[in-house]
């Protein structure tokens, strides 16, 4: 497994993204051949578990992706609609949202930047604490899977 080498306070947003990074990294090194997490869900036996949940090759790739966004930073605003964006139509319904926003701002007065931040800061804090569980559980289950767990 893979150790921090920066020192964060225990709550900081910087430490929750360096464990989520490694706690990935960790699951990419453990998980050599990915097509075994296919159909398999998270707390089941093969296969068994809620119709319509992802299995846990869906969370590995999705692990995978969040990490690279939160080593690397996002992309451009516009390179991620090009990349969002499937058709014209998403991108006129993405622009229509925007001026709705935009008049609702308006109308609202000045924003409370400092809620914001906080509702978005503590969000983000709970997803990354989230999703580095399931890191851990699908590196867990893999192990588990293939008998490297004793």
């Amino acid at each position: 497994m893979q150790v921090l080498n920066k020192r964060y306070p225990k709550n900081c947003l910087l430490t929750v993204m360096d464990r989520y990074s490694a706690e990935v990294r960790n699951m990419e090194q453990v998980v050599m051949i990915p097509s075994l997490l296919r159909d398999v869900q998270l707390g089941s036996h093969r296969g068994q578990g809620q119709a319509g949940a992802p299995d846990l090759y869906t969370y590995f790739t999705m692990l995978k992706t969040i990490r690279v966004d939160v080593d690397h930073g996002l992309l451009l605003r516009e390179e991620w609609q090009a990349k969002m964006a499937g058709s014209e139509a998403d991108e006129a319904e993405n622009e229509a949202a925007e001026t709705e926003e935009a008049e609702d701002e308006g109308v609202s007065g000045e924003l409370d930047l400092e809620a914001q931040f906080h509702l978005h800061f503590s969000s983000l804090h709970h997803i990354l604490t989230h999703l580095t569980l399931r890191a851990q559980e699908v590196t867990r289950k893999y192990q588990e899977m293939t008998g490297q767990v004793h």
